[in-house]
């Protein structure tokens, strides 16, 4: 299995998707375009594509020029039945992709809070196995109108749609499911101004928080890791055998 991950900010962390990245023994190449604006070259040489989060929004191309490329690297994978995987900015570009809209500044979300999954999203292979609600973490603003192809999987009480299907598997997940309680005080540590902006007070109740969520919303955020891995049709080593 050989996952491309597209960084979008430095200090991104992999959290409970690296765990179950490392389970599954994939290989993964990293690409960091906000750096030097190379992603994967095609669609051929890697079984998936992550897309992670960032702190532009999905169309802020004049400060981030390869966006429309990225966004367009995830519809290629997606329409050629490739599992793809975009959180937080790399659901609003996977929306973007496909020809939702990206509603900007009205969908402010902080802290660990509980999802519910739809009746589509109870089908399908990610949350099948976690119950009607499950809980993750939140650190965004902005928020996207489904696209014409799109599946609602899970809503929230504050951003409807909180996660998305596009096809056979390419995913878009508003929420931080990746972000187990290592890679959320590694955020708050690095950007403790900005946590204190989008939630005053909270860094101050943080243990009471964490105490609270942190342990459900890891098990969640692994389960839905490893289920994603499963939707990866490794399509090289599948042909080597036939």
């Amino acid at each position: 299995m050989r996952i491309a991950v597209v960084e979008n900010m430095h200090k991104t962390h992999l959290g409970t998707l690296g765990r179950a990245l490392d389970e599954a023994g994939a290989e993964v190449e990293l690409f960091r375009p906000w750096q030097d604006s190379v992603l994967p070259s095609g669609i051929h040489d890697h079984d998936g594509l992550i897309v992670l989060g960032g702190k532009q929004s999905a169309v802020d191309d004049a400060d981030y020029p390869y966006l429309p490329a990225l966004a367009g690297l995830m519809r290629r994978f997606g329409d050629a039945d490739k599992a793809v995987l975009g959180i937080c900015l790399g659901s609003q570009l996977l929306a973007r992709a496909y020809g939702g809209e990206n509603i900007l500044g009205s969908a402010k979300e902080f802290a660990w809070t509980a999802l519910d999954v739809t009746a589509e999203g109870a089908a399908d292979p990610l949350f099948r196995d976690l119950g009607p609600r499950f809980e993750s973490f939140h650190w965004h603003v902005d928020t996207v109108s489904l696209p014409d192809k799109a599946v609602r999987l899970v809503s929230g009480s504050a951003v409807a749609n909180q996660c998305f299907r596009i096809g056979r598997a390419a995913y878009g997940m508003q929420f931080h499911f990746e972000a187990s309680i290592d890679v959320v005080e590694a955020w708050l540590a690095e950007f403790p101004d900005v946590a204190e902006r989008m939630a005053p007070g909270w860094l101050a109740r943080y243990p009471e928080f964490a105490a609270r969520h942190a342990e459900a919303a890891d098990r969640a955020g692994h389960a839905i890791a490893r289920a994603f891995l499963q939707t990866v049709q490794p399509v090289r080593a599948a042909a080597a055998a036939s």
